[in-house]
Parts: C-alpha cells; sequence; structure tokens
C-alpha cells in the first residue's frame, strides 16, 4: 500500500509541476527586468529537469511514466492564465503561492513516505523538490511584499488585472482618496493608458515637438498645483501630488533622496541605491531613472533593493 502511495504522490507532484512550469512561462511576458525575465526562465529549466526526475523515479518504481501529463499542465495553467485576468493582481499571486506551497508539503510527506518504504533515491529527490519549492515560496513571498509596500514588483500587473485591482479599492473605499490609493491608480495608467495616454500616442506621430509640449505642461501643472496646494496648508493633497509626481518620475532631481544624483554614474548610481532604507525612496528613485535616463544596470539595482526591502519586511517579528 506503502509503495503505491508513493507512486501516487509522484504523479501527483509532476501533474502539479508541469503546471508549474506553464505558469512560470506565462509570468515570463509580466517580468518588469531582464534579470527577472532570466530567472523565471531558468526556474521553468529547472522545474523541467525537475519533471524528467519524477519520471525516472516512477519508471525505477514500476509505474507508467506519462504521456499526457505535459499536455495537462499547459491545459491547467491556461485555464488559471484566463482566470486571472478576472482577478487583481495580489490573487493571482497568492494562486501561485498556494501552488507551490502544495508542492512544498507534497515533498515533504514524499520524503517521509521514502523514508518509510526505504527508497533512498526518492528521499535524495524529495530533498531537492523541498529546496526548490522552498526558494520559490520565499521568492513569491517577496513579490508580494514589494506589491505591499508600493511597488514597482519584479511582476508587472496584466491591463485587466491592473483595472480590477483599481476597481476592487474603488468599491472598498468609495471615497478615501490618499496618496497609497494614487499611485495605485497610476499604476494602472501606466498598464492599461486611458485617452490621455492615446493621444500623446497620435501626438508622437504627428510630431515628436507636440509630445514634449504635452508631457511639459502636465509636469508643470503637477508641479504648480502641489507647490500652491502645500502654501495654501491642504497637505493631504499636496502630499497626493507629490506622490503622482514621484510614481511618474517627474521629479525635480533636487528633490530626489539621493543627493546630485543627475551627476552620478552608474556604479556610483547602484552604490548609492544600496544605501536606501525605505521603499518610498528607492520607488522614487526607480521611477526618476526609467522616466530619464532608463540605465538597465541602474534599474535591476534598485529593483533587487526594493526586493531586499520587501524581504525584511516579511520576516519581522
Amino acid at each position: 500500500m506503502s509503495h503505491q502511495t508513493l507512486l501516487a504522490q509522484l504523479r501527483a507532484v509532476r501533474d502539479l509541476t508541469n503546471t508549474e512550469i506553464q505558469i512560470a512561462e506565462t509570468r515570463i511576458a509580466q517580468a518588469r527586468t531582464e534579470a527577472v525575465q532570466r530567472e523565471l526562465s531558468e526556474n521553468a529549466d529547472n522545474a523541467r529537469a525537475r519533471v524528467a526526475a519524477i519520471e525516472a523515479a516512477i519508471r525505477d518504481l514500476g509505474g507508467v511514466p506519462a504521456v499526457i501529463g505535459p499536455f495537462l499542465g499547459r491545459l491547467a495553467a491556461a485555464v488559471k492564465a484566463m482566470a486571472e485576468q478576472a482577478q487583481p493582481f495580489d490573487e493571482a499571486l497568492l494562486g501561485d503561492l498556494a501552488l507551490e506551497h502544495q508542492l512544498l508539503d507534497r515533498a515533504r510527506y514524499l520524503k517521509a513516505l521514502a523514508s518509510s518504504t526505504e527508497q533512498p533515491e526518492v528521499a535524495v529527490l524529495a530533498d531537492r523538490l523541498i529546496d526548490a519549492h522552498s526558494a520559490t515560496v520565499d521568492w513569491l513571498s517577496t513579490v508580494l511584499a514589494e506589491d505591499a509596500l508600493g511597488g514597482p514588483a519584479a511582476l508587472r500587473r496584466t491591463p485587466l488585472q491592473a483595472a480590477t485591482g483599481t476597481a476592487v479599492k474603488l468599491v472598498n473605499v468609495p471615497v478615501s482618496w490618499s496618496a497609497r490609493g494614487l499611485d495605485r491608480a497610476l499604476d494602472t495608467f501606466r498598464s492599461a493608458p486611458p485617452a490621455l495616454g492615446e493621444l500623446l500616442e497620435r501626438g508622437s506621430r504627428a510630431g515628436d515637438v507636440a509630445v514634449k509640449t504635452l508631457t511639459a505642461s502636465r509636469d508643470a501643472a503637477l508641479e504648480t498645483a502641489e507647490r500652491v496646494t502645500r502654501r495654501e496648508g491642504a497637505k493631504g493633497t499636496a502630499d497626493a501630488l507629490h506622490s503622482a509626481r514621484t510614481a511618474t518620475g517627474i521629479l525635480d532631481a533636487r528633490e530626489l533622496p539621493i543627493s546630485d544624483y543627475d551627476e552620478l554614474n552608474v556604479n556610483q548610481s547602484v552604490s548609492a541605491i544600496k544605501e536606501l532604507t525605505e521603499s518610498s525612496d528607492v520607488r522614487a528613485i526607480l521611477a526618476y531613472e526609467e522616466a530619464n535616463k532608463n540605465r538597465q544596470n541602474v534599474v535591476s539595482a534598485a529593483q533587487a533593493r526594493l526586493a531586499t526591502i520587501a524581504r525584511e519586511v516579511t520576516r519581522r517579528n
């Protein structure tokens, strides 16, 4: 009976891992940076290697390898991806996390079964699975923490996820606008550009000068509005406007949390970013960098620093 249970768990882990592969490949399109794309691609490749090892273990135990397992994995992942389009971003990631937790728990159960049936090679395989899924659980927990801190997370929202997430928040908090809420609205703006974005895009086709004029007017209007509202004592509104300017990368260099930022080269910028301790400061630098110089090494460093801060938040007692 234990032998059959061991085979059943191996098959279950194999099928779930095939789903994991397809989800990783789906997430590649949502990766914010090339480094995250590479990490997700490596995760998919490593998962394929784990499937091959599981198939070998099934054969060694006298079981029959699956013929349609990978197909079922792709189908399950496709269904999940479609369902996620009607979910907020955090709910989709929580679904990914639930899958990884299930794989982790099954790997631990598999190790116990392997020990009870005296299958040391399967126990070694189980340890390999435990390490892999523990790492993925930590990574997904960090991505969720980044999102909770205001982002930008390692993964971008799809347009529908962004719109859905904002709609949920508006239903739950119909009249409470804050700087954080405005950050989220701007994230939706970037993911699913509204009419103004389309207007600017058409303007770019008509002439770059028109686009620069519109953009400069918008930036100046936001800066002026913040200055006036702060002078008049409307601190909440001024803070929300400052948050909007921060999120879109249109702060003046003098307002950045790193002094003389525009004068720093790549190595100096990376070193300065590593010294930042507040997620809001890292987001300000990242938005400014993407909107102005867009140096990939600096963008990656800012993303890595935000991930570190997020991990620290999730591990605090």
